[in-house]
């Protein structure tokens, strides 16, 4: 199969490309500033040159803080870009994967969000996602959103590799308790992106298309998820954290609001495609030793 993957750099889009070279496929892999989704006629050479037999779509914006100030940078890449893709897809007839998040949900439901469920996103940066998933869906009919939550990888900037960098340092490490959504691996969901990729391709006009959601199972607290990085790793790596002081949302100075539970029902996605979400720990467990056998062979890959 000939994937395009926009968003080739990030955690996901760098998982998705490793990820479809194991599988003898031929990723095509593209990044900012190579390729902007921003531009319409940058996406028509870019789809032109590769030919691709599918598109995935891991690019966006997602410094959600930085975004409160920056909402039109936002909106470009989550909204208009999105809508760029859409409409190519549409005009070569391929199918479009796009990738959204748990931050379309205000986080008051008490229980794991379901895909028909209404969205009401707190802040800029899942506002502009939300839009981008009505662009999609107003542009091309084939299409799988795949909404996904608190992704990380054992390279990229994320919640993992940070906690690893501050337990080196410092004694006490304070996170948020009282937030709850589901860490997933970037990796176990690239594989997810990549068998919905496959049945695309094989059922054609069949399929399923629609919005479905992905995340490693089970929910905890930053403060947990951190606990359990730190259980894991100690002994390991080389940590002087000895206490994860829980704090209150209030307590934790961030300019956009998070949604207090974004947990995410993934009923949908096992039903139709048979696809079953491991437990969030198994896969913290396996991203762990890729960042353990890094640091020991001496590249030090957490800094």
């Amino acid at each position: 199969m000939k994937l395009l993957i926009f968003g080739a750099r990030g955690q996901l889009g760098s998982a998705l490309e490793r990820a479809s070279r194991k599988k003898g496929w031929a990723p095509a892999a593209v990044d900012l500033p190579q390729v902007d989704i921003a531009d319409p006629e940058n996406i028509r050479a870019t789809m032109k040159a590769s030919s691709p037999d599918l598109v995935v779509n891991a690019a966006a914006y997602t410094a959600v803080d930085r975004a409160e100030d920056e909402p039109e940078a936002a909106f470009s890449a989550n909204r208009d870009g999105p809508r760029n893709l859409a409409r190519a897809c549409a005009r070569s007839g391929i199918v479009l994967i796009h990738v959204s998040t748990d931050y379309v949900f205000d986080g008051t439901a008490g229980r794991p969000y379901k895909e028909d469920d209404p969205v009401s996103p707190l802040g800029v940066y899942g506002k502009s996602k939300a839009a981008g998933e009505d662009a999609v869906r107003s542009e091309l009919p084939a299409h799988f959103i795949v909404r996904t939550s608190w992704l990380y990888a054992a390279r990229g900037h994320n919640f993992v590799r940070t906690m690893i960098r501050i337990g080196k340092t410092e004694k006490v490490v304070r996170v948020v308790a009282d937030q709850f959504g589901c860490p997933t691996s970037a990796q176990d969901l690239a594989a997810a992106l990549l068998l919905l990729a496959e049945q695309a391709v094989t059922l054609g006009s069949k399929a399923p298309w629609g919005t479905y959601h992905f995340c490693n199972r089970g929910a905890t607290s930053w403060h947990g998820f951190a606990e359990t990085i730190f259980a894991k790793a100690r002994g390991r790596i080389p940590l002087r954290v000895e206490q994860v002081a829980p704090i209150s949302t209030a307590e934790y100075p961030a300019a956009a609001p998070r949604p207090a539970y974004s947990s995410l029902s993934c009923d949908r996605i096992r039903r139709r495609f048979g696809v079953a979400p491991r437990p969030w720990q198994d896969a913290l467990s396996e991203v762990l030793e890729e960042i353990i056998a890094e640091e020991t062979a001496g590249r030090g890959i957490v800094r």
